[in-house]
């Protein structure tokens, strides 16, 4: 691996303190980082550098894998930190940053290879990368590449905008939009996961009832009030996580050929979803807000009553919606995405549902958390059920298969000093997402879909529900009482996994 500064800016935030520095150390001890390596964190406050590496030593301490037992180890880590003062709207501060880097790089004697890390809301994305450009940063003799976490844009005019103005800074080859998503072992993993699962008889003779793709947690809104109530679940998971899990799904089915058509095939996917008419989206859009209820038998607000929120928003904390691809291999395919804060559990889950002439299911069951594995569900036969038996089985001799507790975090930031974009989001794939999306923020905005309080720890609006029972279908795995009538007919069951 190259050698190469690290430009972090927002280095006093609560995203480099929970993921960046745990996953930089992560990589150092696993000998994943460059030889030579400076990491310059940027912020409004004044600290010195010695202050600044306490801080990232605490952080370490609080939140990494990794336990801090070696001394020397966690010196030379540290040593590499320097801290510089910066007002993102200040140029002259770049001026000087660019002092300071160029230093360093002569004092290391490393090749100036430069990777901006923006920590910091979307609101100074467009300030940072014109006087990055500007101040002359990015013209150095080595790479230099720009690293931003969603949202990319709040729709698609903005979406746009940020887009053309981070290209008169960068190429399109050196932005790195994270979607931590992405960057889930399970997820990058689900494609050779799913092959070994559903061999080439199997895709030719099975054939896909539905998918459904959840997302769903207790949590509420916690501390991002400012951010949420003008995001929203929409905004917040729908149009990048949400969707990036239906591409990297659907791209598998039929197996691509290589990495790189599996790339192009993700924006095919997208421009291939059915869209969808403003004046039609409740047809096929349900949204909802949380109302008072109870979390792990624990009571919990409203959302309108959560510090920070208004009291009459009609910002939505869930959405469930159903998709279809128009292609070849998916068409007629129901695909049905829901996410949800403030819910009965914390799941993020796919279930293919193979079509069946009677109640019993066969089930692919793809974990990505908090659990992680791929677990296939075969039907058994048709004798009656006895009290204690479910209508289905694992398989674990098939697919029962966990993967190491890597986080998102530590695989992306290694991938974008590789300079590999395999597991970013593309500018295409960006813009159609947005595209697509537009008519649900349209019809919103214009109060064409009602927006359905549910209670806390549910699994939200009823009209979810009644979503998927138009089709004949219901949520998997929604946690419920039933009898074994239920469960013959199809109806909901609880089933615990083991890995």
């Amino acid at each position: 691996m190259e050698s190469a500064t690290f430009v972090l800016f927002g280095a006093t935030g609560d995203l480099a303190k929970r993921k960046i520095y745990p996953a930089l150390f992560q990589l150092f001890v696993e000998q994943q980082l460059p030889s030579s390596f400076s990491v310059i964190g940027l912020g409004r406050r004044e600290l010195s550098h010695e202050a600044f590496q306490s801080n990232v030593a605490q952080s370490l301490l609080t939140f990494s894998r990794s336990e801090m037992k070696d001394s020397v180890v966690m010196e030379q880590f540290l040593n590499a930190f320097r801290y510089h003062v910066l007002d993102v709207n200040r140029r002259e501060d770049y001026t000087k940053l660019l002092s300071l880097v160029e230093d360093r790089e002569v004092e290391l004697n490393i090749t100036p290879n430069r990777m901006f890390y923006l920590s910091v809301g979307p609101e100074f994305f467009e300030t940072i990368a014109t006087n990055i450009h500007e101040s002359g940063l990015g013209s150095a003799r080595g790479w230099k590449r720009l690293v931003i976490e969603k949202p990319f844009g709040h729709n698609l005019e903005s979406a746009r905008q940020l887009n053309q103005t981070l290209n008169q800074a960068f190429e399109e080859s050196e932005i790195y939009r994270i979607d931590h998503y992405l960057g889930k072992p399970m997820v990058q993993q689900m494609g050779q996961l799913l092959q070994s699962a559903l061999t080439e008889h199997d895709l030719r003779t099975r054939t896909i009832a539905s998918v459904q793709i959840s997302a769903i947690e207790t949590l509420g809104v916690e501390e991002r009030a400012g951010y949420y109530d003008h995001a929203g679940a929409l905004r917040d998971m729908f149009q990048n996580h949400m969707l990036q899990l239906l591409m990297m799904l659907t791209i598998e089915f039929p197996k691509p050929s290589s990495a790189a058509e599996g790339v192009k095939r993700k924006s095919q996917i997208i421009k291939s979803l059915m869209p969808l008419n403003k004046r039609k989206v409740s047809q096929h859009v349900v949204r909802g807000q949380y109302g008072a209820g109870m979390i792990k038998e624990k009571p919990v607000i409203r959302y309108t009553d959560e510090a920070g929120i208004a009291s009459d928003s009609q910002n939505d904390t869930f959405i469930a919606a159903r998709l279809q691809v128009d292609d070849s291999f998916w068409k007629n395919t129901p695909i049905y995405i829901r996410t949800g804060k403030r819910l009965k559990e914390k799941a993020t889950r796919i279930v293919i549902e193979f079509k069946s002439e009677g109640p019993l299911k066969d089930l692919l069951i793809i974990e990505i958390g908090p659990q992680e594995g791929i677990y296939y569900l075969k039907r058994q036969s048709n004798h009656e059920l006895s009290e204690d038996e479910t209508s289905l089985r694992s398989q674990p001799n098939l697919m029962n298969k966990g993967v190491d507790g890597k986080d998102a975090y530590e695989t992306l930031i290694h991938d974008a000093l590789l300079g590999n974009k395999a597991y970013f989001a593309h500018w295409n794939e960006v813009e159609l997402s947005w595209e697509w999306v537009q008519p649900i923020m349209d019809a919103y905005q214009e109060n064409l879909i009602p927006l359905h309080v549910y209670p806390a720890g549910s699994y939200g609006p009823q009209e979810a529900s009644d979503l998927l029972e138009r089709d004949g279908f219901h949520w998997w795995f929604d946690k419920k009482q039933t009898s074994v009538n239920d469960v013959t007919k199809g109806e909901l069951f609880t089933y615990e996994y083991t890995n």
